[in-house]
């Protein structure tokens, strides 16, 4: 999979340095096979992009420094920035000074620090904002120090989850008393005073962190295969993330021009700095790769300007997709494995598809990490319900999953070589699956299975598949755009077992099927002024729309709406009366949930107007949960039936 984070300006891009092998060097490429081996740490990380054209001194390959790194992603300047001031310092300056008499005289060398800083930047600097010194998370950090400080352990180590929950709403009662002058009135009004204080001070956008991750069974197999087969492993994940880059590059990449960035442009490409990482916070095997993309990016008359990150955030879902069904497709073809669907308890989630015959305990035993998540994650959400008295949002709920990856974040160990690595994982793996010959017997089923001969591609298959990429599209949304059709047919060629060369062209013929106008109806009224090409991208699309915006739906999604249009205008349908409603909004107060007065008039007028089709909208977190449990206790009382949808 591949997820997308922010990074912002300023330190954002310290964890993928960190634990970097061979951080300022100045030698080109990786190091070679053996001391890559056998060498403390990850390996270097490497220049990629094909923006990396716009920047001289600096070559796809050639190693990262922290020194780089700081000056692209940290100052948003040229990553040879130091060099560059200093060459530029070190040139003689001479001006000429003419005296009030007119006699010309020669100034001595002046080399100015303001123009030779202008050389090395990349368009405008980043945006700097004040950081409040005595807020919220200052006073939190400082308290977690002396905590640690306390306990005799590094000052920035994790705090128990139990402990930092005790120190934020220690320091937010102070500081809510120092600022309204009493204290919280209860322990929902203390919650809401922390989740504010809490958000994230304004920092400028300094790129995005694009993390690649293999399915566990990859890094399995990878972790305890003989070392060939690992290597192949290895360039499989390589190449997928390199491909998914470049189609990042040649789909997703633009900037924006003119007033209010009212045109979207090409760019001449990505400018990425790649980490690769073998293990988890925890030490279970964990190949994964973070490409940190800059947000400095030129167009195609030169200018260095920002990338636009709305598109790079609409195509995250089916880059993710096509970092899978690439990957999967190299390893069948490098090693001739087998895929298929992981049992799946959770309904509302994809299956995962694993390598065939990777022991299931291995899988479980080095998801340490993301069980810890996934456990806290579940306490908070517990948590936040008893506090509001209602689920959250989604956006509530992604900010506490990340709270819980922030809380069950363990200190990174101290770098170990991936010799020392490989036997301390081999260790685990003999102990969990009975011995070295389990190991032997796993890598046996896994590595020399008959391979399922691939489908046959027919116009008779494309259209089947084609239907069932709409099929599964229309079921989740009433409109989509290419992204959403893109990512299903990247999932529905992967569990077809497409042949790995035919793989690309056959999802570019799968997509331009379901979007074709028989198939997917285009929104929206086309605009009959047609710009000339100077206003044009190279697709023929109109500079002054945003790539990717098109949405589409089809006739039968049209019908359906028709029908419940229909529905809303008519009456007769079954209510009931306002003693009941009463009845349930006292029960529900007498359990301790009272409902507001537009909570309570949304539930008089669902239950007793007599519309066959009723809509409620209200924005996230007001509590409509709370009022349709309501609801249902008074329409089942009155002897009527609920059936929850989602």
């Amino acid at each position: 999979m591949m997820t997308l984070h922010k990074l912002s300006a300023g330190d954002g891009y310290t964890y993928l340095t960190q634990q970097v092998a061979a951080m300022d060097t100045t030698e080109k490429g990786h190091s070679g096979l053996g001391d890559y081996y056998s060498q403390r740490g990850e390996s270097p990380g490497a220049w990629s992009g094909s923006g990396l054209a716009g920047l001289e001194d600096v070559a796809a390959g050639q190693a990262v420094t922290e020194i780089q790194m700081k000056a692209l992603f940290g100052e948003g300047r040229h990553p040879n920035a130091v060099q560059i001031e200093e060459q530029e310092l070190s040139v003689p300056v001479l001006s000429l000074r003419t005296d009030p008499s007119g006699k010309v005289h020669i100034e001595p060398p002046r080399p100015s620090r303001k123009e030779a800083a202008a050389a090395a930047r990349l368009g405008r600097p980043f945006a700097m904002f004040e950081t409040a010194k005595n807020g919220f998370r200052a006073r939190c950090a400082e308290e977690f120090g002396e905590y640690n400080a306390a306990l005799g352990v590094p000052r920035d180590w994790p705090v128990p989850a139990a402990d930092r929950s005790r120190i934020r709403s220690m320091i937010g009662r102070d500081m809510f008393c120092e600022q309204h002058g009493r204290p919280p009135a209860d322990a929902r009004e203390l919650s809401g005073y922390i989740a504010r204080a809490s958000r994230p001070v304004t920092r400028a956008v300094a790129g995005y962190d694009l993390t690649f991750s293999p399915v566990k069974s990859v890094s399995a197999l990878w972790a305890l295969a003989p070392r060939e087969i690992s290597e192949q492993i290895e360039a499989a994940h390589h190449a997928a993330v390199a491909d998914t880059i470049q189609w990042l590059e040649e789909a997703a990449s633009y900037t924006r021009t003119g007033a209010g960035g009212i045109r979207q442009v090409e760019v001449t490409g990505l400018i990425a700095a790649t980490f690769t990482h073998r293990d988890s916070r925890a030490g279970d095997p964990d190949l994964h790769t973070h490409v940190a993309v800059s947000n400095k990016v030129q167009s195609l008359d030169g200018k260095w300007l920002a990338l636009d990150g709305r598109i790079l955030h609409k195509a995250t879902v089916s880059a993710s997709e096509r970092y899978n069904t690439r990957l999967e497709a190299q390893l069948v073809s490098r090693l001739g494995v087998g895929f298929a669907e992981r049992p799946n308890t959770d309904v509302r989630k994809r299956p995962i598809r694993e390598i065939v015959g990777v022991d299931e305990r291995l899988l479980t035993a080095w998801s340490s990490r993301r069980t810890a998540i996934n456990t806290r994650r579940g306490e908070l959400a517990a948590q936040f319900q008893y506090d509001y008295g209602r689920p959250p949002t989604p956006i509530e709920a992604i900010q506490l999953a990340q709270q819980a990856t922030l809380e069950t974040r363990d200190h990174k160990h101290e770098p170990r070589s991936l010799g020392q690595q490989r036997n301390q994982w081999r260790r685990e793996a003999i102990g969990l699956i009975g011995g070295p010959p389990g190991i032997r017997r796993m890598l046996d089923t896994v590595l020399r299975r008959a391979p399922a001969p691939p489908v046959e591609i027919t116009t008779d298959w494309v259209q089947k598949v084609t239907r069932r990429v709409l099929s599964t599209v229309s079921e989740q949304r009433a409109t989509w755009q290419v992204w959403h059709v893109q990512a299903e047919a990247e999932r529905q060629v992967r569990a077809e077992g497409v042949a790995p060369d035919q793989v690309e062209a056959t999802v570019t013929v799968l997509v331009r099927e379901a979007l074709s106008p028989a198939r997917s109806l285009p929104l929206g009224n086309r605009d009959p002024v047609s710009e000339p090409a100077l206003l044009r991208r190279h697709d023929g699309a109109s500079v002054y729309t945003v790539a990717g915006s098109q949405l589409y739906t089809s006739r039968a999604v049209l019908d359906a709406e028709r029908l419940l249009v229909a529905a809303a205008g008519r009456g007769g349908g079954r209510c009931i009366d306002g003693a009941t409603v009463d009845l349930a909004l006292l029960e529900s107060a007498a359990n301790g949930i009272e409902l507001n007065p537009g909570q309570a008039q949304l539930v008089r007028e669902l239950a007793t107007r007599d519309a066959a089709l009723q809509l409620a909208i209200a924005p996230a977190g007001s509590g409509k949960t709370t009022a349709m449990r309501v609801l249902a206790r008074a329409w089942t009382d009155s002897g009527g039936d609920v059936v929850g949808l989602a």
